[in-house]
């Protein structure tokens, strides 16, 4: 058994007791997320006074022991990732449920190793003279996001018994039981409302801020070619962000018959949701080829340089991939759709987050004569493949051949997690990782 104190509110509250339960738990995750509800033993430890006086407030521990469930096989929960939220019922002299809270704060957490929660605490108001015993009940344990909801399947045994005498000089406060009472320890935030990666308005227009690209050079002897800035919006499928509002400009240079392209985005386009390692988030994109030319081509960028914090702005390095024209005359260059590669850990299996365009405009604007092999012909591949790709089964856009980063993982059991609403389950009771847009992008 961990021990454990609890903080007295009240000149009048007695000594703390501790006092441990038990009892079968059934954790529900998310239905969205495709896993079976785990059920397993809770064991909790309860601090609260031995005795208290009508009219004190006083503060409860509630110290996870055991939870009901191990982290399963699918990934290493990052460091303070995992939050517990939960009631903590109060009866007999007086019935409330107190909410409880706990710090977003856990070890690392490897595949198959123990959940380990932090302790919860709430406040209670002493309304009534008499016994009143404390009875831990539901808890939830919320990861970026999403909440997994555990309940028991049973009778669960109180844990503490507060003695409550009447205030000196008064009497006992009557109303026999107070039901809900004063039992808040602060806003009991479980994960707040889940992105879904929903619909996006605002369809696939070639609308923005321009319609044509800054230069039609090619005879000149000109070699660099600045695109202009147009205004992107991409849906994203869990567990990115419902929709990211960006920005995006292609420039050009001239390699022979070719073009090497350097595609810049807006900075910020997404918050962390927990700590990521340099070299955890790996960006790729289509760009669409019109005009006299058709197809598309594959640019990618490089993963991210320092790591990140929960909560920092997510930025993509500059994507670059090579244009090779398919026909002659004048190739228009528009931004597509967008694929981010995130892996948690060393080890642990990649999460690809595939965003579609729906809102671009065409960025450059290119004097070309055909090549052999050009764009019409194959999709051109950038600097290097996104990491985790094994078999694409992603979201096909326009592309036709080297098309998108993978849609999936290298194991049916990553596949699997990703198939959420608001997140990736990884979980036992809980870890998701959902991505959080930002705010609109100048």
């Amino acid at each position: 058994m961990l021990g454990g104190a609890g903080i007295l509110v009240g000149v009048a509250a007695g000594p703390a007791q501790a006092a441990e339960v038990s009892y079968a738990t059934r954790c529900v995750p998310p239905a969205a997320s495709g896993l079976d509800p785990v059920e397993g033993t809770t064991k909790v430890e309860i601090t609260a006074p031995a005795t208290a006086k009508v009219g004190d407030e006083i503060e409860v521990v509630w110290k996870f022991v055991q939870a009901a469930s191990k982290n399963p096989d699918l990934i290493v929960l990052p460091k303070d990732s995992v939050k517990p939220t939960g009631t903590l019922k109060a009866s007999g002299a007086q019935t409330a449920d107190i909410a409880m809270e706990g710090p977003q704060e856990n070890p690392e957490i490897p595949k198959g190793g123990d959940m380990v929660l932090s302790d919860m605490t709430g406040k209670v108001k002493l309304t009534t003279a008499g016994d009143v015993t404390l009875t831990p009940d539901a808890y939830t344990i919320t990861a970026y996001s999403t909440d997994t909801k555990c309940t028991p399947k049973e009778a669960v045994p109180a844990a503490a018994t507060i003695k409550v005498t009447a205030a000196e000089g008064g009497s006992t406060t009557s109303g026999g039981s107070t039901s809900g009472g004063t039992t808040t320890s602060g806003t009991t935030t479980s994960g707040g409302s889940t992105t879904s990666g929903g619909t996006t308005s605002g369809g696939s227009t070639s609308g923005g801020s321009t319609s044509g690209g800054s230069t039609s050079g090619g005879d000149d002897g000109q070699t660099d070619f600045a695109g202009k800035t147009v205004t992107t919006s991409f849906a994203c499928t869990s567990p990115g962000p419902a929709k990211i509002d960006s920005s995006a400009t292609i420039n050009a240079k001239k390699n022979g018959g070719s073009y090497d392209l350097t595609v810049k985005t807006a900075e910020g386009v997404m918050d962390s949701p927990a700590p990521l390692p340099a070299g955890a988030l790996k960006p790729s994109m289509v760009i669409t080829v019109g005009g006299d030319d058709s197809g598309s081509l594959k640019v990618e960028g490089p993963a991210n340089k320092d790591a990140l914090n929960t909560g920092d702005p997510v930025s993509l390095g500059d994507m670059t991939g090579t244009y090779k024209p398919g026909a002659d005359g004048k190739a228009t260059l528009s931004p597509g759709d967008l694929t981010i590669v995130v892996t948690l850990s060393a080890g642990s299996d990649p999460i690809t987050i595939p965003c579609k365009a729906t809102k671009t405009a065409v960025s450059l604007e290119l004097d070309v004569q055909k090549q052999a092999g050009g764009v019409s012909g194959a999709t051109t591949s950038g600097s290097g493949s996104s990491s985790g790709s094994s078999s694409s089964s992603g979201s096909s856009s326009s592309s036709s051949g080297g098309g998108l980063a993978e849609t999936g993982a290298n194991d049916h059991g990553g596949l699997r997690a990703l198939g959420l609403v608001a997140g990736t389950v990884i979980l036992l009771g809980g870890a998701i990782f959902t991505f959080m847009p930002r705010k609109r992008l100048r």
